[in-house]
C-alpha cells in the first residue's frame, strides 16, 4: 500500500466511538471569539450612542463573516481533520485570518473602506479551499464533492472581492451586494452535497456548535465585570444590579440551550442545513446581549446617549431572538402539543419586557427565563 501524503485528507470514520473536539479545534475558537468580540464591541459602541441601524447592520455583516468561515471550517474538520501537519498549518493560516479580521472589524461599523477585514476573510475562506481540495485528493468518492466546495468558495472570493474595490463602503448598493454574496455562501453546501453528503461526525459537530455557544455567551460575562468593576471604581448600586442580573440571564440562556434535549436528531440535508445555518441566530443573539448588557451599564452610568426603553430593548431583542432560535433548531422538532408555544411565547413576554417595563425588565426577562425552565418538563409530559 501506498503511503498518504501528507496533504491527502481522507475523510473520517462517521462511526468514530469517543469523537471530541481537539485541542486545535480549541485554539481556533480562541480565534474566533477575539473576531466576535470586536464586532461585538462595535455594536455595544454603536447602539449607545443610538446609532441603531449602523450598529445592527456592522454587527450582522462582520458576525456573519465570522461565523461563516467558523462554521464551513468546523463541518469540514469534523469529516477530514486527520491530525496532520498540513491540517494542522492550514488551520493555522484560517486563524490568522479570523484575526485580520477582527482587526479590520471597526471598519465595517465606521463605514470606511473594508479592505483589511476582506483581507482576513479571503485568508480564512482560500486556507479553506486549500483543504478542501486536500479532501478531493484523499478519497476519489468524495472528490467531486470536495472540488466542487473549493470552487463554490474560491469563486465567492472573487466576487468579495469585486464589490469591495468597485462599490463604495457607505452605499445602499454594497449592502445588497452583501447579502447577495451572504446568499451565495449559503447555497454552497446544498450545491457541493447534491450528490454525496460530507461525511461530518454527529457527536463532534453537536460538541462543537454547543462549545461555540458557550464561548459567544462569554460575551456576556464581559458586560458582568464591566458592570462590576464600573469605571475601575466600586459599582453603584444600580450597575452592580445590572451586573448580577446579566449573570443569571447568561446563565438562565445556558441552561435552555444545554437541558438534556437532543441537537441535530435527524439526518436529512434540509434539517441538518436548517440546524447548521439557524445558530448563525443563536451564536449572534448570544454575542449581541453581551453589548446589550454593556449598553445598559453605559447608560446607568450616564455614558450613553439613548433613552431607557433602548436600552432595556438593547437587552430584550438579542434574548427573544436567541429564545426563539432555540426552538427554531431543536424545540420544535422536540416539543409536542401546548409545549410547542412554550419558547415563542417565552420570546413575546421578554420583548414586551424590554418595551413596556424599561425599568424593571431585567428582573423580568430573568423571571420568565425561570418560567420557561420550571414550565417545560410539566408541559412536556401533556398530550
Amino acid at each position: 500500500m501506498l503511503k498518504q501524503k501528507s496533504f491527502h485528507l481522507p475523510p473520517r470514520d462517521r462511526a468514530e466511538e469517543h469523537r471530541a473536539a481537539t485541542p486545535l479545534e480549541l485554539m481556533f475558537d480562541l480565534a474566533s471569539v477575539i473576531a466576535i468580540a470586536a464586532a461585538a464591541a462595535g455594536l455595544h459602541h454603536a447602539v449607545a450612542h443610538s446609532h441603531f441601524a449602523e450598529g445592527v447592520m456592522g454587527f450582522f455583516f462582520s458576525f456573519f463573516m465570522i461565523w461563516l468561515a467558523w462554521m464551513n471550517y468546523t463541518w469540514s474538520a469534523s469529516a477530514f481533520d486527520n491530525g496532520s501537519r498540513w491540517f494542522q498549518i492550514m488551520s493555522m493560516v484560517i486563524m490568522f485570518g479570523s484575526l485580520v479580521l477582527a482587526a479590520g472589524t471597526p471598519a465595517v461599523f465606521a463605514g470606511e473602506a473594508l479592505y483589511l477585514a476582506l483581507v482576513g476573510f479571503v485568508i480564512m475562506r482560500l486556507g479553506l479551499v486549500a483543504l478542501w481540495l486536500s479532501a478531493a485528493f484523499g478519497n476519489v468518492d468524495h472528490r467531486s464533492m470536495s472540488l466542487r466546495y473549493a470552487a463554490g468558495i474560491g469563486m465567492m472570493q472573487i466576487y468579495w472581492i469585486l464589490i469591495i474595490l468597485l462599490l463604495p463602503a457607505a452605499s445602499t448598493a454594497i449592502t445588497w451586494a452583501f447579502l447577495i454574496g451572504f446568499a451565495g455562501e449559503l447555497a454552497i453546501p446544498a450545491f457541493a452535497e447534491r450528490d454525496i453528503r460530507t461525511p461530518w461526525h454527529r457527536h463532534h459537530i453537536v460538541e462543537r456548535y454547543g462549545l461555540m455557544n458557550i464561548i459567544v455567551l462569554g460575551e456576556c460575562f464581559l458586560a458582568v465585570v464591566m458592570a462590576i468593576n464600573s469605571d475601575g471604581d466600586w459599582p453603584s448600586l444600580q450597575t452592580l444590579q445590572i451586573g448580577i442580573l446579566a449573570a443569571v440571564i447568561t446563565f438562565l440562556m445556558w441552561a435552555l440551550y444545554f437541558n438534556g434535549d437532543e441537537h441535530l436528531g435527524r439526518d436529512e440535508l434540509s434539517h441538518v442545513m436548517m440546524w447548521a445555518y439557524g445558530h448563525f441566530a443563536v451564536f449572534g443573539a448570544a454575542a449581541a446581549a453581551g453589548a446589550g448588557f454593556a449598553v445598559m451599564i453605559d447608560y446607568a452610568d450616564n455614558h450613553a446617549d439613548l433613552s431607557e426603553t433602548a436600552a432595556s430593548l438593547s437587552v430584550a431583542i438579542p434574548v427573544a431572538i436567541y429564545v426563539l432560535s432555540v426552538w427554531v433548531v431543536r424545540d420544535r422538532f422536540w416539543l409536542k402539543g401546548i409545549a410547542q408555544f412554550l419558547m415563542p411565547t417565552c420570546a413575546i413576554l421578554v420583548l414586551l419586557a424590554g418595551a413596556f417595563f424599561s425599568e424593571h425588565s431585567l428582573i423580568l426577562i430573568a423571571i420568565v427565563l425561570i418560567g420557561a425552565l420550571i414550565l417545560r418538563p410539566t408541559l412536556r409530559q401533556q398530550k
